[in-house]
This record gives C-alpha cells, sequence and structure tokens, in this order.
C-alpha cells in the first residue's frame, strides 16, 4: 500500500452500520491506490487469462493482409462486436430458482451521468434536489448489467405479461479495464434491509444521515458524511461511481503478498483415461504435450490415470517413470491417503523441475489391449478425483472437516475422459438396459453431487473434458463438474480444440466462495434467477431486519459466468425511478475478500410505445432463451419448448401489437422487429431443434448456455453470419440460405462451432480459394481467440456431406417471394440474373419453413426489417 502523501487527507475509520452519531470532521478516503492492491482486486494481468500469449495448437495458413473493417449487415441485425468478450465458463447446468412475491428485491448497476446530479436526488428537509438526469445518464451501458428494457413499464399487467417478460444479464465477476473504484474498508449498509449505501442515496450533509433507496429508510453515518456541500461528497468513491470494489483488509490470509505482473496459481491435477483406442491416445498426448509446454514455469502439476485403478505418478525418480497405485472399487481410505502424503513421493512438482519427467510420463502412455468395446470398459473417475482432492488438500485431511488447507490460489482437476464411469464409486452399469439403472444412475449423481461440493469447500475447480465416440453418460458427470464450478465440455476427438480448452481452463481466473445478492426497490422483486449456483441457505449470510435479498451461492465466480434475473412487480409503479442493486461477496485468485457493488435504476414510464421502444431485444432473447431451454431437459421436453416459442411470440403479438387492416392477421410490434427472429433460430437450432445427434451432445451445449456470457448466449441463439469479399474484407449478413452463392466464401459463428463455407465456384479457383479460406480461417481464430470453450472450426466446400451442418443452421429463406427476399437480404440486388438463377437452382426442397412462412402460420404479419 503506498504511503499517504503529507497533503493528502487521512482515510476515515471503517464505516460500519450505526444509528446517528453526532457531527464529526469532513474526512474524505483517499481515491489512490498501490498497484499491489489493483492486483489483489483479481484483475487478470496483461500477460494471464485466456488470451494470454500462450503457443497455440491451432497453425491456420498464412492469410492474405487484409485490414477493412466487417462492412455493416445490409439489414438490421444484432450482433456482437467482432472481438467479443470471452465466454462463460461454467458449463454445468444452470441453476434456476423462483421466488414468492415476498422474495427479494435489487438495486443495480453505473450511470455514466456526473455523479452530483445523482447524489441527494430526492433530497429531505428542504435540501435542493437537482433535476434527475435522464435515462442516458443511469449507467445503462454498464458492463455488469444489461437489463431487457432500459424502461421499466408501470403498469403491472403488461410488465408481468410471461411472453415477454423483465429481466436482466448480471455477470458480477466481470473484470474490465479500467475496473471499479476500490475502498480498503468495511462497506456501510442499511440497518433495515442491507442494502449498500451508493450514488443514488440522498445524503443530509448537515447530519451525515443517508436514505435507502431499497426500504427507504434513513441510516446514520457516525458523522461521516457531515460536510459543507453535496458536491463534498463526491470524495467517498461509493457516493461517486455506480461500482464498487470493498477490500476487506482485515481477513486477508497472513503473509499476503499483492502481486501485479504474474498470476498466483494453485496446482493442476490432470486425471488421463487409461482406457482410450491408439488413435484416440495419439492426439491425447499430442494435445497433453503442447499443454504442458503452455504452462507458466511456476505452476505445479499432478498427473493420475484412471481405468480399474488409480496411478498417481511419481516426480522424484527424475527421467524412470514410477507410480503409485490405488484400488479403483472403492474410495481412497485415510491410510492410503496419508502414506501418499507422508511418502518419499513427489506428485506435485512446479514445471520448472519436472517438465521432462511430464514428457516422458506422457510418452509412456499406451492404449487399451484388451478386446473388450469402449462403452464395457471399467473407468473409476470418482476414486481418481477423490485421490487428487486428497493430495492437494495435504496433511489437512487430518484435521477436521471445518478447517480447510488453501495453498495461494484456486486448484484445478483436469479430467481428460474417453467414456463414462463405470467401476468404484459414483459408476453407473456399462450398459442403459441395466434392470436397476435408473436407480443406479440416481445414485451416482448424488454421489458426484457430493464430491463436487467438497472439492468447491477446498477452493478446488473439476473441470471434465470428454471425447471420442463412447456416450460419457453426462448426466452421471455434469454434478461433479457443476458443484465444484467447473464446465464439462465435450469435443469429436483428444486434438486441436481439445487442446486449446485444456489451456484456456488452466488460465481462466476463478474466485470462490461466492455469495450473489439482489435487491429491488418499489415492489419489484426476483422470480427466477438462471445461473452458476444455486440459492443459499439462511445460515449462509447477513440477515436484516426487513431484509427481502434474493441470494445465491455461487458454484464459483469467473469473469464471464452470467445470470439470468427475471423480475416482476407486486402492484402498479407510482414512484419516477426503480433502482436495483447487485452485490457479490468472493474471494478471488490472490485469497483477498472482494465484495463488488452494483448499483443501478431504471426510469418508469406508462407508456406502452416508450417502454417498447426501450427494449434490448438480443438480451431479451438471451433471457427467454434461457428460461425456455432450461425446461428442455430432455429430447421430449425439447419438442415441448418448440411448441412453446410458437405461443410465446403469438402471445406477443396479441398483448403489445395490433390487428393488421382488414385482416385477422396480427402486426407483431415494430419496435421487437428482430426478436421473432432470434426465436426462430432457438427453434431450430442445436439447443431445441434436432440437428445434434446424440442426448449428451445437445445436454452438454444446454448447460453451458444456461451460464453463458451475453455475448456468448446470444451467438449459441442466432448464428452470427459473415461473407468473405475480394480484397480481403467481409460483410455481416443475415444468417439465411441466400448466403450460399458458389463465388463466396462465408464465416458462420454458432459459438460453440465455427463454419467455413466455400463456394463450388470459388473452391474451382485454387489460387483464389486458398487465399480466401486462408482469410476466413484468421478471421474465424480472431473470433474464437479469448473464447472458451474454443469453438470447433470446421471448413468444407458446397455439396459435401459436412455441409450440413452449415446448411442446417440457416433459415431457408429461398422459399420466400422475391420481393421478401430483395427487402431481407438486399444483397441479392447486387447479383447478376445468371448468378441468381444458379442460387435458386442450387437449392434441394424440404419441408422446413422459412421465417416469413412460419409467422404467418402463427397468423402474424412477419415484421418489417427497420
Amino acid at each position: 500500500m503506498e504511503e499517504t502523501p503529507p497533503g493528502q487527507r487521512p482515510q476515515p475509520p471503517p464505516a460500519h452500520a450505526s444509528p446517528p452519531f453526532a457531527s464529526a470532521p469532513f474526512t474524505p478516503p483517499p481515491r489512490v491506490f498501490s498497484p499491489g492492491l489493483a492486483a489483489a482486486r483479481g484483475t487478470p494481468s496483461p500477460g494471464s487469462g485466456p488470451g494470454h500469449a500462450l503457443p497455440h495448437l491451432s497453425t491456420p495458413p498464412g492469410p492474405p493482409v487484409f485490414s477493412s473493417p466487417l462492412r455493416p449487415a445490409a439489414v438490421p441485425f444484432r450482433a456482437t462486436p467482432a472481438s467479443p468478450h470471452p465466454v462463460s465458463f461454467a458449463a454445468s447446468g444452470g441453476y434456476s430458482s423462483s421466488s414468492s412475491a415476498t422474495a427479494a428485491t435489487t438495486a443495480s448497476l453505473p450511470t455514466s451521468s456526473a455523479p452530483h446530479f445523482l447524489n441527494g436526488a430526492a433530497t429531505l428537509h428542504g435540501d435542493h434536489a437537482p433535476a434527475p438526469s435522464s435515462i442516458q445518464g443511469d449507467g445503462l451501458d454498464s458492463p455488469y448489467v444489461q437489463f431487457s428494457a432500459n424502461k421499466v413499464l408501470k403498469q403491472k399487467k403488461l410488465l408481468n405479461a410471461p411472453s415477454l417478460g423483465f429481466g436482466a444479464l448480471v455477470s458480477p465477476g466481470k473484470e474490465v479495464s479500467p475496473g471499479p473504484e476500490v475502498v480498503e474498508r468495511d462497506p456501510r449498509r442499511c440497518l433495515n434491509c442491507g442494502a449498500y449505501v451508493n450514488l443514488y442515496c440522498d445524503v443530509q450533509i448537515g447530519s451525515g444521515q443517508w436514505q435507502c433507496v431499497i426500504c427507504k429508510k434513513l441510516n446514520g453515518s457516525e458523522g461521516e458524511f457531515v460536510v459543507s456541500s453535496k458536491q463534498d461528497l463526491l470524495q467517498w468513491p461509493e457516493l461517486a461511481s455506480t461500482t464498487v470494489d470493498y477490500v476487506q483488509v482485515g481477513n486477508r490470509r497472513p503473509g499476503f503478498v499483492p502481486v501485479s505482473d504474474t498470476r498466483v496459481s494453485g496446482p493442476i491435477f490432470i486425471l488421463i483415461d487409461e482406457c482410450l483406442d491408439e488413435a484416440h491416445l495419439q492426439h491425447l498426448q499430442g494435445s497433453l504435450h503442447a499443454f504442458v509446454d503452455s504452462l507458466p514455469p511456476t505452476a505445479k502439476i499432478g498427473i493420475i490415470t484412471y481405468g480399474r485403478t488409480v496411478s498417481v505418478y511419481d516426480f522424484s525418480e527424475g527421467a524412470a517413470v514410477s507410480a503409485d497405485v490405488l484400488p479403483g472399487n472403492k474410495s481412497p481410505t485415510h491410510e492410503s491417503l496419508k502414506a501418499l502424503i507422508y511418502g518419499t513421493g513427489v506428485y506435485l512438482s512446479p514445471i520448472h523441475a519436472s517438465l521432462p519427467v511430464a514428457h516422458t510420463i506422457f510418452s509412456s502412455l499406451r492404449p487399451y489391449q484388451l478386446s473388450v468395446p469402449e462403452v464395457l470398459r471399467d473407468r473409476c473417475v470418482g476414486a481418481a478425483v477423490e485421490v487428487a482432492l486428497g493430495i492437494i488438500q495435504g496433511p489437512s485431511v487430518e484435521l477436521s472437516r471445518g478447517i480447510i488447507k488453501r495453498s495461494g490460489g484456486n486448484c484445478r482437476i483436469l479430467v481428460c475422459a474417453g467414456g463414462p464411469s463405470t467401476f468404484g464409486p459414483g459408476s453407473v452399469p456399462h450398459s442403459a438396459k441395466h434392470p436397476n439403472y435408473a436407480y443406479l444412475e440416481k445414485t451416482a449423481m448424488k454421489w458426484m453431487e457430493s464430491l463436487g461440493h467438497e472439492a468447491q469447500r477446498h477452493s478446488t475447480v473439476v473441470d471434465i473434458f470428454c471425447a471420442g465416440q463412447c456416450p460419457v453418460r453426462v448426466p452421471v458427470l455434469q454434478p461433479l463438474a457443476k458443484c465444484s464450478g467447473g464446465v464439462l465440455l465435450a469435443h469429436d476427438d483428444f486434438g486441436e480444440a481439445f487442446g486449446v480448452n485444456l489451456q484456456r481452463a488452466s488460465t481462466r481466473a476463478a474466485g470462490s466462495h461466492g455469495l450473489f445478492e439482489i435487491r429491488c426497490s418499489d415492489n419489484m422483486y426476483v422470480t427466477q434467477v438462471i445461473g452458476p449456483g444455486e440459492e443459499a441457505s439462511p445460515d449462509s449470510h447477513e440477515t436484516f431486519k426487513h431484509g427481502s435479498s434474493f441470494c445465491i451461492q455461487m458454484h464459483s465466480v469467473e469473469e464471464t459466468q452470467s445470470f439470468s434475473v427475471s423480475m416482476e412487480t407486486k402492484a402498479d409503479i407510482k414512484s419516477d425511478f426503480v433502482f436495483f442493486q447487485f452485490a457479490v461477496h468472493y474471494s478471488n485468485i490472490y485469497q483477498t475478500e472482494i465484495t463488488r457493488v452494483i448499483t443501478m435504476r431504471l426510469q418508469t414510464d406508462d407508456g406502452l410505445s416508450a417502454y417498447l421502444a426501450s427494449v434490448q431485444e438480443d438480451v431479451a432473447a438471451v433471457i427467454i432463451g434461457k428460461r425456455t431451454v432450461l425446461r428442455a431437459r430432455t429430447a421430449s421436453d425439447a419438442i415441448d419448448m418448440r411448441l412453446s416459442i410458437d405461443e410465446r411470440v403469438k402471445d406477443i403479438a396479441l398483448k403489445f401489437g395490433s390487428q393488421a387492416p382488414k385482416s385477422k392477421l396480427y402486426r407483431f410490434p415494430k419496435e421487437l422487429a428482430s426478436l421473432p427472429e432470434c426465436l426462430f433460430h432457438l427453434k431450430r437450432g442445436p439447443l431445441l431443434g434436432s440437428i445434434i445427434g446424440h442426448e449428451d451432445e445437445r445436454s452438454v451445449l444446454r448447460n453451458l448456455f444456461l451460464n453463458a456470457s451475453f455475448d456468448l448466449s446470444l451467438r449459441m441463439l442466432a448464428p452470427r453470419c459473415i461473407m468473405h469479399r475480394e480484397g480481403g474484407t467481409f460483410e455481416e449478413l443475415p444468417a439465411y440460405d441466400l448466403v450460399m452463392q458458389s463465388n463466396a466464401a462465408v464465416v458462420l459463428d454458432h459459438g460453440t462451432d465455427i463454419f467455413i463455407w466455400l463456394g463450388a465456384e470459388l473452391a474451382a479457383q485454387e489460387g483464389q480459394s486458398a487465399a480466401a479460406l486462408a482469410a476466413c480461417r484468421t478471421l474465424a481464430e480472431e473470433l474464437s481467440e479469448k473464447r472458451f470453450p474454443a469453438p470447433r472450426i470446421l471448413s468444407f466446400k458446397q455439396g459435401s456431406s459436412q455441409a450440413r451442418y452449415f446448411v442446417s443452421r440457416l433459415i431457408p429463406a429461398h422459399k420466400d417471394p422475391t420481393y421478401e427476399q430483395e427487402s431481407r437480404f438486399p444483397q441479392l440486388r447486387t447479383l447478376t440474373p445468371e448468378q441468381r438463377a444458379r442460387l435458386k437452382s442450387s437449392f434441394i426442397q424440404f419441408d422446413d419453413y422459412s421465417f416469413c412462412e412460419w409467422m404467418r402460420s402463427l397468423k402474424l404479419v412477419p415484421p418489417e426489417p427497420s
């Protein structure tokens, strides 16, 4: 911590919520902090995190130079920036909780207007109140919270309409530059409801009392806020900024040293499936060699293989490969773990001392020798994870359950699995036709959930990376990853994408022991939360006399996670503003306790047209998508949810649209023109549609989507389509099949998959097709550079068998009349008659609706592109 300059005012004593107190001298806190403290907040350093310059496994061909930016879409088509934010890491099943009308109140995020226009907007005792700032000044460009609408409708009946609804996407752990203000003291909170003091609170400068924006009660400040003018209140960061990070300096671990340029990393245990065939093993060995080469020299690694037994590799033998073997049919005993921990073996070693040994171990792995089908091979996944956890905990396994040894930084267990857990604790029968399979699967899921919670208590994240053709029984493995705060991913093989995801998983920053609180004012309450957590028990957080916060226990706190929060009102709203507050308390990667408080206000309006104009269609589509996908737990559920989308779109048109003149058709509200197209993509896409073959794949995608950040969620919901143009430029177009022009190359970004399609005419020109493919490949790499999970990148030519992956994700607009095609896809007007004729003749006729046909089937008029 830097010393306070001689001329600077001293920092005030720690603020504790208390009754009104006599006035005291004004002593504003300093707003400058040391680089070490900034590092302590958990902001990844420039050389760390997913964007860290690690050796990449992908090596696309050298592209031609092109610098022109993407041209805007010919018709309105919302998409993420060319360089989207990293994606959400939590792949575990999304959490959803519903509350009664007495549940949760919330207050939310930053505002960009001058702070002095915000403080004391509703003053008491005759204090002059400045005019309220405009809606643009209420923090609506916040990186942490995105509301489905920038205004709140006063009428309860319409605001609570379930077809459209009102809500927000919250990313409480997101890191931005510059970050929020840091305050090195305890936060001041309302004694009545527990809300945090913020810039919207009215402060009586004569007495120092402040009025809570959530419950409207007065609180004392022990004279701290007694100043000569309201302008002086801006010296306190919490009264000047919508987002504040409180650093609990009193809770720091002994011996804590701020680190600004290096990542504090915990041990990484790599668990490897011994039951792989030769082809899969060769790919896995290549990925593992590249992975350990990418790790920093100080990172500690351990290596375990599992099959019918658990083999823990010993790094103390030098060039010789040596392992201690434990049985896999039962959990490790206290004596066996004690023998490992206190023995002479070295099972966790820094890379700088053990890299050659790690390479030797990977090279020594051998393929499965017995002639047994993959699905029938014994794999003791549960016992292997237990052994890794025991070694990570070290001597603490001998202590009581409440005492937890925490090595600097969070620990990770990376499981490389080629099949299901079929042996030992947490296992299921080899065949799903086993007469008692349903019961045994349920028992295994509960055991895995318990193991995941145990890992989470010890700040250990379990990531499971599956690959190959063998079903892995996702419902059994998912609870282990979910409850530990990790992710479960499925890959086609152990090749490039698998290796990249190993690297990005090991470098992503993760906080632990997170508690997420939501508070709302003016009779607003939380009805549902979907995201990486579960409802917190009452004894896990501080309670207040009239506290009505909605609390979520987070499995982990990561930069690109998000929560979907749905809200309703108990009655018509009378006030001009509604306040929302989101607070997350967690321990960051430096083991520093952080409380991030985000406060936000939205203007209310009783005009329906003004409310609809403020709706953020992409955000609303993502929230609707998450609520829908949450209920699609099985393939039959997915069919029901596809039908529910039809009903939802019709209900929005009936409640918020108007009837077309001289017609029985209804017009969809023009302010929401892009919403039905996003929902049509959801209905047809991999999350609910039938374009994915195995239920394991859809289950993995579903869990990823429910926890993903806004950027990745939107891409998984509605793909982004970009056409390569001559000269190395790109043009963004709607994701219609009219883009499949034989002289073009197209990139389709669908979140977890990126497809590169080459037209037949272009593919026949060797030089031009190579340049176009290289440019498209480079664009795909740039779009997904910091994305986790790293998407699968596939390239293929028009007419090939793999092209079906691309075609099935495009809206079949070739079935529409010419005038509608040109209206929604104006790029067609640039084609010659011969090119249009070739394009028309290239389509195969099938029964799928186009977007316009779908809207008419619902008795709705397709919205006009604006």
